[in-house]
C-alpha cells in the first residue's frame, strides 16, 4: 500500500503544474489533430459502404468483438475506425491529466478538456446507435454534427492553452463582432443543410441504407446559398480586418477564407462529377476545418483586459494591451 502511494504521489508530481508546459500545448493540438483525422476515416467508413462492415453494436458481430475474415474489407474499415476511438480515448484522457494539477487557477482548460472526454463516449453511443438503426441518414447526420463540434472544442481548448486566463475585453468595433457572429451562425446553417444534403445523396455507407427522402439535386442548390453568404460575410471579416490593427484577426480571417474557397471549388467539382467518394469525403473534413476557423476567428475578438494599478493612466491600457493581437 506504501508503495502504491509513493507511486500515486511521484505520478501526480509528473504531470503538468502550469501551462506552459510543452506537454500540455502537445496535447492540445494532438487533440485538434485526432478529432479532425476520424471525421475522415468515418468519411471512408461511410464512402466505401462499410458502415455495415460490423453489423451490430458495440460487437462487431453477434459472435465477435472484432472482425473477422467473412466480413472482408468493409469489415476492416468498418472495425479500424471504432479502434481508432480507442486513441481518441487516450489523447482525451491524457489531456485531462495534463492540465488536473492546475485545474484551480485554469478552469477553462479544465473545462474543455472534461467536455472534449465526456464526448468521445457520447460519439461511440451514438455511433453504435447509427449501426443498430440500419444507418438512418438522420442519426448518422447527428454523428457529424457532434464530431463538427468537438473539433470546434479542440480548437478553443488550444487557443485558450496559449492564452492568459481571466476577464477578456472586445477587441473590434461592435459591427465587426455582430458580423462574425452571424456569420459563425450561417456557417452552422451550411454545415447541417450540407447533412441533409448529403443524407439525399447516394453515400448511405451501406447499400441497403435508407435516404431521408428528399431531393438531392435540389438541397444542393440550397446548401449554395448559405455557403454563397458565409463567403461574402467572410470577405467583410477580412476587409475590416485588415483595416484594423488586429494582426491575430488578419491571419484567422484569411485562413477562413482559404478554407471557403476551397470548399467552394471542392463542392461545385464533386456536384458536375456526379458526387465521386473522394470528393465528399475532401469536402467533410473541410466542413470541420471550417468550424475550427470560424472558431478561431470568433475567440480572437477578445483578448485578456489588463488589470490597472491605482495611479496608473487609463490611456496606456492600449498601450499595455497584449502584442499577439495588435501591431
Amino acid at each position: 500500500m506504501e508503495n502504491l502511494r509513493a507511486l500515486t504521489r511521484r505520478f501526480w508530481n509528473w504531470l503538468p503544474n502550469g501551462v506552459d508546459d510543452r506537454r500540455v500545448r502537445v496535447l492540445g493540438w494532438t487533440t485538434l489533430v485526432v478529432q479532425t483525422v476520424i471525421v475522415g476515416t468515418g468519411g471512408l467508413v461511410r464512402l466505401t459502404a462499410s458502415g455495415l462492415g460490423c453489423p451490430t453494436w458495440p460487437k462487431c458481430t453477434t459472435g465477435s468483438l472484432v472482425n473477422t475474415p467473412e466480413m472482408g474489407i468493409h469489415g476492416v474499415i468498418e472495425f479500424g475506425n471504432r479502434l481508432l476511438t480507442f486513441v481518441l480515448v487516450i489523447v482525451a484522457i491524457a489531456a485531462f491529466l495534463a492540465v488536473i494539477r492546475f485545474r484551480a487557477e485554469r478552469r477553462d482548460l479544465f473545462v474543455l478538456t472534461l467536455l472534449i472526454g465526456l464526448g468521445i463516449p457520447a460519439q461511440a453511443i451514438i455511433g453504435g446507435i447509427s449501426v443498430l438503426t440500419k444507418l438512418n441518414p438522420y442519426v448518422v447526420g447527428f454523428h457529424f454534427v457532434v464530431s463538427v463540434v468537438l473539433v470546434a472544442l479542440s480548437t478553443a481548448l488550444v487557443y485558450r492553452i496559449y492564452t492568459p486566463t481571466g476577464h477578456r475585453i472586445l477587441d473590434v468595433p461592435r459591427w465587426y463582432a455582430i458580423t462574425a457572429h452571424v456569420t459563425s451562425a450561417v456557417v452552422a446553417v451550411t454545415i447541417v443543410v450540407g447533412i441533409l444534403t448529403t443524407g439525399s445523396g447516394p453515400h448511405a455507407g451501406d447499400a441497403d441504407a435508407p435516404r431521408n427522402g428528399l431531393d438531392s439535386e435540389f438541397l444542393q442548390h440550397v446548401h449554395s446559398w448559405p455557403a454563397y453568404a458565409t463567403l461574402a460575410l467572410t470577405l467583410v471579416l477580412v476587409i475590416g480586418a485588415f483595416a484594423s490593427p488586429y494582426v491575430g484577426l488578419r491571419r484567422w480571417t484569411a485562413l477562413l477564407l482559404a478554407v471557403e474557397v476551397v470548399q467552394i471549388i471542392v463542392g461545385l467539382t464533386q456536384a458536375r462529377l456526379g458526387l465521386p467518394a473522394i470528393l465528399v469525403g475532401i469536402h467533410m473534413v473541410l466542413a470541420c476545418l471550417l468550424a475550427s476557423a470560424m472558431t478561431a476567428v470568433v475567440l480572437n475578438l477578445k483578448s485578456p483586459a489588463i488589470a490597472l494599478s491605482p495611479g496608473d493612466d487609463v490611456a496606456d491600457l492600449d498601450a499595455a494591451a497584449p502584442t499577439s493581437s495588435r501591431r
